[in-house]
């Protein structure tokens, strides 16, 4: 990872940290701009499920309102469920939905994961996360 790339994942996990709220902000996520600008959003969950809104979209929209929307890279970190034993938030990949809205957005973006092995954090495109999107 390179410094750029820990510092990334750094305002994730402080804005977790600042915000965490079991079921209703479990992920942050963060976003830096081509510029170098860092944006962060944080998960919205709500009672009716479907209502719920992922931190990368909260991050993309702060992006787009306050940059230029373009994405260098970005991540998501989770905060563990009450009943896991490891306390400490980690790095997530993002969902199906957020790999398309990523794509749709920047297909240019990058995307840091955990490694397909669980050795580590690696940075990828985002087309490798979803080599055939959708497309309109």
């Amino acid at each position: 990872m390179s410094p750029d790339d820990a510092a990334l994942i750094e305002a994730a996990t402080a804005t977790l940290a600042r915000h965490y709220r079991p079921l209703w902000h479990t992920i942050a996520a963060a976003i830096r701009g081509r510029d170098g600008r860092i944006w962060t959003g944080l998960h919205l969950g709500a009672t009716v499920g479907r209502l719920s809104i992922c931190a990368e979209a909260v991050a993309l929209g702060r992006a787009i309102l306050e940059g230029d929307g373009a994405i260098d890279t970005m991540v998501a970190v989770r905060h563990p469920k009450p009943d896991e034993a490891e306390r400490t938030p980690a790095v997530v990949s993002p969902c199906g939905a957020c790999r398309e809205m990523i794509l749709d957005f920047d297909p240019t973006a990058h995307v840091i994961v955990p490694s397909a092995d669980g050795s580590g954090l690696r940075r990828v495109p985002a087309t490798l996360l979803l080599p055939v999107p959708y497309r309109r």
